[in-house]
Order: structure tokens, then C-alpha cells, then sequence
């Protein structure tokens, strides 16, 4: 039984439906989202959900499988961005739609990631005892790590590639790090209800308007 309360909600409007978290709300009411992607943020906390509508990722293999689990790594890479050296992909496997056709190719993989450090813009002017304040202040603030659950749906006959992406940001002395060891099969709560949050998706995914990917 689903541990959070849904809400269905239209995307790209409204030529997709998902049924999202109720505590969770649309960025694009506080900040400028691109049109080709929705971003939705835990009001309660940091985790986030975002669907990118995204040009296929052409790629080169002996398999369906193997060219698909390329353009799986290359659009993980391209999240991951400057911290993609320190990703690790825990698993990966083909996934199901309730409402999409069996013969999309979907899959999922769930990795972690360390960040870099991000140094903050100190002005050359600021006391050295304010300045360090700031450093110690952007290291509190920095996650442990980021877990992440990346859903892709390859649209061939449309060239696109569906990402669905649930960032989870693992921020010291907002998660028990007792709880998380994912070498033992661990993973606390807020990934737990990552998982729950993506395993919805799958099961109320719709597109209802196919001229999107037009």
C-alpha cells in the first residue's frame, strides 16, 4: 500500500498525465523551467522529479539491449554532468508501463553520485573571518551523496528518448546514515520512497497527446 498521497497532474500541458506526490509542487511557478522538461520539488524536503522530453540518443551495438544501455550511460553522464567520474549504477532493469505499448523499450537504473564541492563567490573585500564562515556554511550544505532513479523511455518512431529522473539529495543530519548502506542492500527512507514515487509513475504514465513529439 502507497505510504503518500498522489495527485494526477498534466505535463507539457497536459499532453502527458503522471500521477505525482501531493506535497510535491511545480517549479516552474517559482523559476523558468526549459520547455522540454517539467521539474517537480518535495515542499517538505529535497528531493525532486523531473521528466525530460529529449532527441533519441543514436548509438552503435550487436543488440537492441546493448544500444540502449549506451544511450542509457550517455544520458546519465549528461545529469550527472561534472560529477559524472564519481557515479556509481547500483542496478538496472527493463521496466513496465501500465499504459504504454509492451514494445517501448523502457528501463531503469538507480546510482549514486558524490558531488564536487562547489566553492562559493567570495568577494575579494570580505573579512577572512567571514569568508571562511561562508566556506563552512556551502560544506553543510552540500549533499553526502545523491542517490538517483532514472527511468528511460525510447520513443524510436518519434527519435525521442523520455527521461524520468528522482533526485535524491542525502544532506548531513536530514537522512539517519545508519539506515543507508546500499552494498548491503540498504536504503533508507528517503530512497524508499523514491522508489515508490517511480513505481507510481510507471503505473500512471499516459501520453495523451502523441503530437508532442512531433
Amino acid at each position: 500500500m502507497a505510504r503518500h498521497a498522489y495527485k494526477s497532474t498534466p505535463l507539457f500541458g497536459g499532453a502527458i498525465v503522471v500521477d505525482m506526490p501531493e506535497k510535491f509542487v511545480d517549479v516552474s511557478k517559482i523559476r523558468t523551467v526549459p520547455d522540454n522538461q517539467e521539474v517537480y520539488l518535495d515542499n517538505d524536503g529535497f528531493t525532486s522529479i523531473i521528466v525530460d522530453i529529449l532527441e533519441r540518443i543514436e548509438t552503435e551495438g550487436d543488440s537492441p539491449l546493448e544500444r540502449d544501455g549506451k544511450a542509457m550511460t550517455a544520458h546519465l553522464e549528461d545529469i550527472a554532468g561534472e560529477d559524472a567520474e564519481n557515479v556509481r549504477v547500483w542496478n538496472t532493469t527493463e521496466t513496465r508501463f501500465t499504459h504504454l505499448d509492451p514494445s517501448i523499450p523502457c528501463y531503469t537504473l538507480i546510482a549514486t553520485t558524490i558531488p564536487k564541492p562547489k566553492q562559493p563567490l567570495i568577494p575579494e573585500n570580505m573579512p577572512p573571518e567571514l569568508a571562511q564562515q561562508q566556506i563552512e556554511a556551502a560544506k553543510r550544505s552540500a549533499p553526502d551523496f545523491t542517490a538517483l532513479i532514472m527511468t528511460l523511455v525510447r520513443l524510436e518512431q518519434k527519435q525521442t528518448d523520455i527521461i524520468i529522473t528522482i533526485n535524491v539529495p542525502h544532506i548531513k543530519g536530514e537522512y539517519d546514515e545508519e539506515e543507508v548502506d546500499l552494498e548491503l542492500g540498504k536504503q533508507g527512507k528517503l530512497i524508499g520512497d523514491a522508489v515508490e514515487y517511480a513505481a507510481r509513475v510507471w503505473e500512471t504514465f499516459e501520453i495523451k497527446d502523441w503530437g508532442l513529439f512531433a
